[in-house]
């Protein structure tokens, strides 16, 4: 197990990321990362904007612009961004979370120049209207009935983060509320766009075949004239400790009980936080881990269960998940399942879990940089919340740093009855 971990080490080391960092004069920071092994570029753009930051009457606006700003620009038709990347043999997407949006193209690094144009024109000169919209609008109902309404489990997030949050904005959905989408005017629209789609609000992340000099060049002639903004809104809410458990039984279209066990956390990057991943780690990643292996495997009382460390950059949650086998209440699952935390909570794990769990998490953190994409994608997460994106090659060593102790002590202080929402998920049929 030492060699191994040996082995490991020394890979991180040889994998340095090399990476060059500047601002332009309209406060739009970029990165940049030279990787000429292959002929593919990732050009990306992140913006500082994600649920947190939506009027609380008109939550959705945030996830709605991910798909609003695909819809074209003042030089680019409508429906036409896939269009030019796909000709381009490349490929593009974007998502949105409770603190940022990204946007991202693969391309083969002889289309560069097109990608810098595309996030340009979405940046200055994205259409918005109301035919773009209402067509939106119409996109992003059918999501929700799709992944939230009509889908087992589907409100699981939602129902958790509106128990966990009564005061921070993280307590309604991403894709937020269809009557504050649907009673939005146009000029709500326009006002979100110029509030936060702007270079002093936005990271450019670009890995690949590059060269640094002509990128520079480039960059310069796509987004140097674009004008700065006012500095965008941030909350600075701060939500009560809990007093103590919250309970409550979400009823829904399911065939199998489920029990959600949502642990309020610190925010990424501080200390506990590194304890606090490794912990779950421990509990759930891969089907030797501390809750697989005891719920599913020895006792059969859940046909699936994990622990969601929630990676956000206001103090989070972390989730435990179980769905009960076929004939087993929710009380039994969630009664197993504390067991298993009590152990976390009251014992030091083994030696041999730790050099496991140590090894698990270093092959994670190289694995997730081992694509141009990732590297891009990495550098501009480090940089907007951290402050530092040198951590793409230092962060490994927070984890490191944390002790048998440390797993230990995150998880008496923070894994406790008083600290958490408990929710039951139970099928329709059993409502009074």
């Amino acid at each position: 197990m030492v060699c191994c971990f040996s082995t490991l080490g020394l890979l991180a080391q040889e994998t340095k990321i090399n990476f060059e960092k500047y601002e332009l004069k309209n406060g739009l920071k970029v990165i940049l990362h030279q990787d000429n092994s292959t002929p593919i570029v990732a050009v990306s753009v992140m913006y500082h904007v994600g649920s947190k930051n939506e009027n609380p009457e008109r939550t959705g606006f945030a996830h709605f612009f991910e798909h609003l700003l695909f819809e074209g620009s003042k030089n680019i038709g409508r429906g036409e961004y896939a269009n030019y990347v796909q000709s381009a043999g490349g490929a593009l997407n974007a998502n949105t979370s409770w603190d940022r949006t990204y946007y991202f193209e693969i391309l083969p690094s002889n289309q560069f120049e097109l990608g810098l144009w595309l996030e340009s024109e979405r940046m200055l000169h994205a259409v918005v209207d109301e035919k773009g919209v209402e067509t939106q609008r119409q996109v992003v109902k059918e999501e929700r009935r799709e992944r939230v309404d009509n889908q087992p489990y589907g409100s699981l997030a939602e129902e958790t983060f509106k128990a966990a949050y009564k005061e921070h904005p993280y307590k309604w959905p991403i894709i937020g509320s269809m009557e504050h989408l649907d009673n939005a005017t146009e000029a709500d629209y326009k006002q979100f766009y110029a509030d936060f789609y702007i270079p002093n609000n936005a990271i450019l992340s670009i890995a690949g075949d590059i060269d640094i000099a002509d990128a520079k060049k480039m960059i310069q002639k796509y987004f140097g004239g674009i004008p700065k903004g006012k500095p965008a809104y941030r909350p600075d809410i701060v939500e009560p400790a809990l007093t103590g458990e919250r309970r409550d039984t979400v009823y829904d279209n399911i065939q199998l009980p489920a029990v959600v066990q949502a642990y309020r956390v610190p925010a990424q990057g501080t200390e506990d936080y590194y304890a606090l991943k490794m912990l779950s780690t421990l509990l759930s990643q891969g089907k030797s881990s501390r809750l697989y292996r005891t719920l599913v495997d020895d006792q059969q009382k859940a046909f699936q269960v994990a622990n969601i460390p929630l990676d956000l950059e206001h103090p989070g949650l972390s989730i435990n998940f179980g769905i009960a086998n076929v004939g087993v209440n929710s009380q039994d699952l969630e009664d197993a399942m504390d067991v298993e935390i009590e152990k976390v909570r009251k014992e030091l794990i083994t030696d041999e879990e730790f050099q496991k769990l140590r090894n698990q998490i270093e092959n994670n953190f190289i694995s997730s940089n081992t694509t141009v994409a990732g590297i891009a994608g990495s550098l501009a997460t480090y940089e907007m919340f951290f402050g530092d994106a040198n951590l793409i090659n230092t962060e490994i060593d927070r984890y490191m740093a944390v002790t048998k102790e440390d797993i230990r002590r995150v998880a008496k202080e923070y894994f406790h009855k008083g600290n958490r929402v408990v929710l039951h998920y139970l099928p329709n049929p059993t409502k009074p």
